[in-house]
């Protein structure tokens, strides 16, 4: 399976693209998008937009994760973010593929092991687990981290849809719920 990741910024955009069989990942691409900041909003997220579809063509890629946003204390910076990933998201989804988000916490996580990793961090070990020769740009890194992390989240969320657990509303009956990756109430 090839699996693209985003790393979205208005700025900023990072991509990586990796391939996964089995547990076994391999480094396809990634790289930066540089967002030109002395235009205005909408042909800045056409950059987005038009970037990315450009590079699903060239790569094929046949899924996605990207970062979902999060509120941070600057509500405009967190509004222009979340139009730069709207921008990002369309152009996964116009061109046909799946589309999974996680959290930087979910990210981090996943790859380091702990959701508070500094950004040396997730680049050292994206270097390590890609056998790459350098740590990877820190936007790069992001994107590669964010594929990484669907690719070990994908298989068990395969299994608990082939369970049926993903297809019922709230992850079961009602009063269930997740905590700290469990279900828990009636299951």
């Amino acid at each position: 399976m090839r699996i693209l990741g985003v790393d979205p910024g208005l700025r900023r955009t990072g991509f990586g693209v990796i391939d996964v069989d089995g547990p076994r990942m391999r480094y396809v691409a990634s790289g930066t998008i540089v967002v030109p900041t002395d235009d205005e909003l909408g042909p800045r997220l056409k950059v987005i937009l038009d970037s990315l579809r450009e590079i699903i063509r060239e790569y094929a890629p046949q899924t996605s994760a990207i970062e979902k946003v999060f509120v941070n204390s600057n509500p405009t910076s967190t509004l222009l973010l979340g139009q730069a990933r709207g921008a990002a998201f369309c152009a996964l989804v116009d061109c046909g593929l799946g589309v999974q988000e996680y959290t930087a916490l979910q990210i981090k996580k996943s790859v380091v092991g702990t959701g508070r990793a500094a950004k040396e961090q997730v680049q050292s070990m994206v270097q390590h687990l890609l056998a790459l020769d350098g740590a990877p740009a820190s936007d790069a890194a992001d994107a590669l981290a964010c594929a990484i992390c669907h690719a070990h989240a994908a298989p068990l969320a395969d299994r608990l849809r082939a369970a049926g657990v993903l297809d019922q509303p709230a992850f079961g009956r009602r009063g269930t719920r997740m905590r700290n990756g469990r279900m828990i109430g009636n299951p």
